[in-house]
């Protein structure tokens, strides 16, 4: 029996993915968690076989959380699940440890393929993250959304993560997730480096 813990803050994903699990033979969702803290404080107690997770998080990213979990525990498999198709993300998704990457708007039968591949000790993408990785490298950087856009530019007036947060309705940690996907989105050390790409790049 395949255990399989799923990392995913929106309840619905959560019900559509452990219902699709709870109908394969050999394969049993035992914990779901909506962040990454908590997924951490299980682990010392009790290692899965697979660790689906959601590469955006309330309280991190997966990107890093993946990083952890590999470090730690470098048996458990981590596959990504994310609406993120771009190529920056997958790869360094992939560099931090994960063994799969799944596109949300996957088909059932490639999550289901993805937990076999890497119980088999293979790699694999959703056909979605597999197109992106196959085109050829472009120049273009990609865009920010309109919620990286608002905060980016709020962080560019010098205010907090808290401050940022007050002023759009937000958990502060929502705002701290946004920064560090900012940064690992566009492969920058820092925040300023961030702000200067954007302002080079004529992204804000």
């Amino acid at each position: 029996m395949t255990e399989i813990y799923l990392v995913e803050d929106h309840p619905l994903v959560t019900e559509g993915i452990k219902a699709i699990f709870d109908k394969e033979d050999g394969m049993n969702c035992t914990y779901s968690f909506d962040n990454g803290k908590d997924l951490l404080a299980k682990l010392p107690i009790h290692q899965p076989d697979v660790i689906v997770m959601d590469i955006n998080l309330p309280d991190t990213n997966g990107i890093d959380l993946c990083k952890i979990v590999k470090d730690q525990y470098p048996s458990i498999a981590v596959i990504a699940l994310s609406i993120n198709n771009e190529k920056s993300i997958i790869k360094k998704m992939m560099d931090n440890g994960a063994s799969g990457y799944i596109l949300k708007d996957a088909a059932k039968y490639e999550i289901v393929d993805a937990i076999k591949a890497v119980m088999q000790r293979k790699t694999y993408f959703s056909i979605s993250a597999s197109n992106t990785l196959k085109k050829p490298d472009e120049r273009k950087l990609p865009a920010l959304t309109r919620r990286e856009k608002e905060i980016l530019l709020k962080i560019a007036d010098g205010l907090t993560n808290q401050q940022i947060a007050d002023l759009i309705f937000v958990d502060v940690s929502t705002v701290s997730s946004h920064r560090k996907n900012m940064l690992a989105k566009y492969d920058v050390q820092n925040t300023a480096q961030l702000i200067k790409l954007a302002i080079t790049e004529k992204l804000i």
